[in-house]
C-alpha cells in the first residue's frame, strides 16, 4: 500500500471535513423543520404548541375545579382564552384583536400594583371573574373532531399578533369585551366607577346580527318581588324608569319610592343586559332584553362583523379603545422577567 506523505495526508483529511461541514450544519435543524405555515406539518391528531416569542413570561392561573395552580407560557395562556372566549368559527381578524384584549388584560395585570384577590401562587383564575381558559386537554375533548382545525386557527390568531397589546399613553388598556351590544356600547362609567377615556360609546350595528341580540326571560311575579326586594302591586305598572344610559340601556328604576339601577336589576334577576322591558301577564313577568353583556369596550359579535367588511385587527381595536395605540410589550415583559 502506498504511504501519503504527511502533508498530503493532512491536506485530504481537511479537503473531506470541509466538504461535511454544510451537512453537520444543517441535519440537526432539519428533522423539526417549520414551514412558516401553521399545522400544515402537523395537522394530524397532534399539533404542535406554538412557540414561544419574545421574553419568556409565564402565567400562573388558579384552576378552579382541579383547586390547583397551572402556568403556561403567556401565548400558550393567550391560546387558551381566545378559544374559550370567542367562537372559533370567527373572522381571523375578529380573533387577533381578541388575542390583543387577552394578552393586554394579563400583561397589565402582570404590573399592576393592585393584585387580584386569588389563591397563592396564581395571577388570575380560570373564570369569567378574569379571563375564561381551557388547556389545551380540555379544548380537545370539548372540540373533538374539530380540535385540529379551531386550534390550527386560534394559533395562528396568537401568533399573528404575538408580543403586541394595547395602550393609551403608554400604559396597557383595561381591555374589557362582551358578546353583543344593543347597537351602542357603553361609556365605563355608566356600569363601573370611573371614567376611562378609551371605553367610550361607539354605534355598533353589526351586533344586530348576532344571535344574541335578542333575549327573553319569564319571572314570577313572586320571584321577581323577593329577588329585587320590592313589591310592584296588583296593577301592570312595574316600576318605572327614571334614567337612562347615552346607549338607551336602564340606568335606574323606581318602585315606589325604592330605586334600584339597572346593573343591580341585571344581576339579581340574571339578564342578559340593561336594555330590558318588561310587562306583566297574570301573575308573571316577562322581560325582553337587547344585547349579551356588560356593554363596555369590545364587542365580539361587532368585532366579527367589521372583519366581514374586511377590517383588520387594528381597525377593530381602535374602533372599540377609542385612542388606542398596537404597540410591543417586550419592554414592559423584559421588566417582569428581570423582576423574578
Amino acid at each position: 500500500m502506498m504511504k501519503l506523505k504527511p502533508f498530503v495526508f493532512v491536506s485530504a483529511i481537511l479537503f473531506v471535513v470541509t466538504l461535511m461541514i454544510p451537512t453537520l450544519v444543517v441535519l440537526p435543524f432539519s428533522e423539526g423543520k417549520v414551514s412558516g405555515k401553521l399545522g400544515e406539518e402537523t395537522a394530524k391528531e397532534t399539533v404542535a404548541e406554538a412557540p414561544p416569542t419574545g421574553p419568556a413570561v409565564e402565567v400562573a392561573v388558579y384552576r378552579t375545579a382541579s383547586e390547583s395552580v397551572e402556568t403556561l407560557e403567556l401565548d400558550n395562556y393567550v391560546t387558551g382564552v381566545v378559544a374559550s372566549e370567542m367562537p372559533a368559527t370567527f373572522e381571523l381578524e375578529a380573533l387577533k384583536a381578541q388575542a390583543l384584549t387577552a394578552r393586554t388584560y394579563i400583561v397589565r395585570q402582570m404590573i399592576s400594583s393592585e393584585k387580584l384577590e386569588v389563591p397563592d401562587g396564581a395571577l388570575v383564575t380560570d373564570t369569567v371573574q378574569h379571563q375564561v381558559f381551557k388547556n389545551d386537554e380540555e379544548l380537545r375533548k370539548i372540540w373533538g373532531k374539530d380540535y385540529s382545525w379551531k386550534i390550527e386557527k386560534i394559533r395562528k390568531a396568537v401568533q399573528e399578533t404575538s408580543g403586541q397589546i394595547l395602550t393609551y399613553e403608554g400604559s396597557p388598556i383595561d381591555a374589557t369585551f362582551f358578546s353583543t351590544s344593543n347597537g351602542y356600547t357603553e361609556n365605563s362609567e355608566s356600569v363601573w366607577q370611573g371614567a376611562l377615556p378609551y371605553l367610550k360609546s361607539v354605534e355598533s350595528p353589526w351586533d344586530l346580527n348576532s344571535k344574541e341580540f335578542n333575549g327573553q326571560k319569564v319571572v314570577s311575579v313572586s320571584d321577581f318581588e323577593r329577588l329585587l326586594g320590592v313589591k310592584v302591586g296588583s296593577g301592570d305598572t312595574i316600576g318605572k324608569v327614571v334614567e337612562r344610559t347615552s346607549s338607551n340601556r336602564v340606568s335606574k328604576v323606581d318602585f315606589n319610592g325604592t330605586v334600584l339601577t339597572g346593573q343591580d336589576i341585571r344581576t339579581k334577576l340574571e339578564l342578559k343586559s340593561t336594555d330590558f322591558t318588561w310587562e306583566r301577564k297574570g301573575d308573571q313577568i316577562v322581560i325582553n332584553t337587547k344585547g349579551y353583556g356588560h356593554g363596555v369596550g369590545m364587542s365580539q359579535y361587532g368585532a366579527n362583523g367589521m372583519a366581514q367588511e374586511g377590517k383588520n385587527y387594528v381597525d377593530i381595536a381602535k374602533y372599540y379603545y377609542q385612542g388606542v395605540e398596537v404597540v410591543s410589550s417586550n419592554d414592559l415583559l423584559t421588566k417582569i422577567t428581570a423582576q423574578k
